[in-house]
């Protein structure tokens, strides 16, 4: 028999070529895997990372938010310039006067247009101080303070200020002054730091509600300066509003022996070669709506003894 000749098997071929197709693809499958998981890795790592931006922001905004929240209006305010109201008097230009510069008596006033007891002074007191204004015996020195917006929080003390400011600056202080005690929100109600309260009330003060008024306010114009105000009566160490002085002694704060609108007017009338006044009209005090005020029909010492100051 002749020698055959025998062929290699093309299906062997064949399966050799498989197997090195099928090796190939796996390999691309794990090379594939494996750049898939290095993308999967990153992503989770920009995920995280902006999860911990965000959360770190958050917690830098509810601080700031938390640290702000224990601060005054006034506190807030003491980034800008410090503007005066016209014709401020006093050291530093601190105070704002009523009265004629000859009278013979300066009271000085440190109050707040939150705090009650301010407002049962004022109620008190009010016709006896503008009676002695008017016949050019007394002049009166306003410092405005903040210190309710510290112990109750809010801005209405250091934005009713601003706001008593830009009514001076209008010639309307005093008339501005009276609106916002008669008009005064509860201790925690922070209704004056709003604005539009404070626009709204200018309309009971006539000429006052004008475009430079309105600017003023919405502005805060004079917010550095009564932060200022509120400072000097902190260094001042006064102990409370209202801190009520005549040429310059403590006459609100005796206890044992004290004030009344009677009082008053005899010192200042006395010192003005007047001579004692007797009881007057205008001596009994009227009943006040703040926590502090003295109820109609009471003893006139009992006005000094129910404004009680606001402690800081």
């Amino acid at each position: 028999m002749p020698p055959r000749f025998v062929w290699r098997d093309v299906s062997d071929k064949n399966d050799g070529a498989n197997r090195d197709a099928k090796r190939t693809a796996r390999e691309r499958l794990l090379v594939e895997r494996e750049r898939q998981k290095s993308k999967d890795k990153r992503r989770r790592t920009l995920v995280v990372s902006a999860a911990v931006v965000g959360v770190l922001g958050l917690a830098a905004v509810v601080g700031l938010l938390a640290a702000n929240s224990g601060k005054s209006g006034a506190d807030q305010a003491k980034s800008g310039p410090v503007v005066a109201p016209s014709g401020a008097a006093g050291k530093d230009a601190l105070a704002i006067q009523t009265g004629k510069d000859t009278a013979k008596s300066t009271l000085t006033v440190w109050e707040d247009f939150r705090c009650p007891a301010c407002k049962s002074f004022e109620d008190s007191y009010r016709p006896t101080i503008n009676e002695l204004v008017a016949k050019g015996q007394l002049k009166v020195e306003y410092h405005l303070v903040t210190l309710i917006d510290g112990n109750m929080t809010g801005s209405g003390s250091a934005k009713g200020a601003n706001a008593a400011a830009c009514a001076q600056d209008a010639g309307k202080f005093p008339g501005y002054h009276d609106v916002l005690f008669e008009n005064q929100p509860k201790e925690v109600d922070d209704a004056y730091g709003k604005n539009a309260r404070l626009i709204e009330l200018a309309a009971k003060v006539d000429g006052l509600d004008t475009p430079a008024f309105r600017q003023c306010v919405e502005g805060g114009t004079h917010n550095s300066w009564v932060a200022k105000s509120y400072d000097a009566f902190k260094a001042a160490k006064f102990r409370g509003t209202p801190t009520i002085l005549l040429d310059g002694k403590d006459i609100f704060a005796d206890q044992a022996n004290p004030l009344t609108p009677e009082k008053l007017k005899a010192k200042v009338t006395t010192a003005a070669g007047a001579g004692p006044s007797g009881t007057g009209a205008s001596a009994k005090p009227s009943a006040s709506t703040g926590s502090s005020g003295a109820e109609e029909g009471e003893d006139a010492p009992s006005a000094a003894a129910s404004a009680k100051p606001s402690r800081h």
